[in-house]
């Protein structure tokens, strides 16, 4: 038996981000992905709040307005960061996706080596970053965006 305003079939597909007629607001709502999804870039998902267009929703709206972040470094680590969470979120229940794979192990990859050149160049971005020979330096001053670490 179908329900009312649910198409045939009991699927509410994809969408494109808003709210589909077989989803009201009393009734919570979770849109299953299908197999490798369109994704947004790692900048707009940090920004939309999701990688994936289908899940941001329209009540994002009127924070992603007052989200605009400057393309810095400690931006693109945050997008990075960002990114890679989103799509273990998808694996975890994608696990088969070779090419979201793919992607999660060079994001990964392009997060390491860039924490590795933000923190030679502005110190730890992290307590747990420290070493032995730093000592606990993590509360030294000049902290990394005050000597230009948000370049």
């Amino acid at each position: 038996m179908e329900r009312p305003n649910q198409p045939a079939g009991g699927s509410c597909g994809a969408g494109t981000g808003a709210l589909p007629k077989c989803a009201p607001l009393a009734f919570p709502y979770i849109p299953m992905q299908e197999q490798n999804p369109p994704r947004f870039s790692r900048a707009e998902a940090l920004q939309t709040g999701t990688l994936f267009p289908g899940l941001n929703l329209p009540f994002k709206a009127a924070i992603q307005a007052k989200t605009k972040l400057a393309n810095t470094a400690m931006v693109e680590l945050m997008a990075l960061d960002f990114a890679i969470r989103e799509l273990n979120l998808y694996l975890d229940t994608h696990s088969n996706d070779q090419e979201v794979l793919q992607l999660y192990w060079s994001y990964l990859k392009l997060a390491k080596e860039g924490r590795e050149k933000y923190e030679s160049m502005y110190g730890p971005l992290m307590s747990t970053a420290l070493t032995p020979e730093d000592g606990y330096a993590w509360l030294k001053d000049p902290w990394p965006w005050e000597i230009g670490g948000n370049d």
